[in-house]
């Protein structure tokens, strides 16, 4: 069983719906009881980082997430939900992660250009990532694959033998995916990547 965690921040039905037509068993669940009683975890994420880090506190989930971690069963953060496995972020003030990948969250350079225009922030649409490492979640996804991405912040990993995958936005190469042992994440969004990202839930519903 695979438990999607609604705090009230991700998109929570398109996730589930990508996992169940992939034949993985899924639920969306707002009970921390539930986090203690499964297999593995998504942890998704939309929106701002503060605001997703003090619901999943609220809602009581940080303990029992973190009881999983400690267990080795898998963790997939998705979005923010990669950005609250670091250890802090900056925007809208410094605000504490999970502290479960060493690093912190920035916010992107408002003044980046390319081909002499200015690049807009967010870093919006599709882009290619560069393979680092061959992290479980990408079995069978070709490096310079493209998926798509939603973000204004972005995340520095403190080691780089935690960095999965890596992306070019104008001058920063950013960290876009993660694995530490059985954490995983991805900064852009497997459910709107196509089949670059059902593949990407397949191999994590079969681990």
């Amino acid at each position: 069983m695979i438990t999607i965690i609604d705090y009230e921040m991700g998109n929570l039905r398109s996730v589930e719906k990508a996992f169940e037509k992939l034949g993985h068993a899924a639920r969306v669940s707002s009970n921390p009881e539930d986090l203690l009683h499964t297999d593995k975890i998504v942890l998704p994420g939309v929106g701002a980082f503060r605001d997703c880090i003090n619901n999943l506190r609220a809602g009581g989930f940080v303990e029992p997430l973190l009881r999983h971690v400690e267990s080795g069963k898998p963790l997939l953060g998705i979005c923010v939900g990669m950005q609250m496995l670091f250890d802090e972020s900056e925007e809208f003030g410094r605000h504490q992660g999970l502290g479960l990948v060493p690093g912190k969250v920035i916010h992107f350079p408002t003044d980046m250009t390319e081909g002499g225009e200015r690049l807009k922030v967010p870093h919006m649409g599709w882009n290619n990532i560069q393979i680092q490492k061959p992290s479980p979640i990408f079995e069978g996804t070709e490096d310079g694959s493209y998926v798509y991405f939603v973000h204004s912040y972005y995340c520095s990993a403190d080691n780089p033998a935690d960095v999965a995958a890596t992306c070019r936005y104008g001058e920063i190469e950013f960290c876009a995916s993660v694995w530490r042992n059985n954490l995983m994440a991805t900064q852009f969004h497997p459910e709107k990547s196509q089949t670059i990202g059902l593949n990407i839930f397949d191999k994590f519903g079969k681990l």
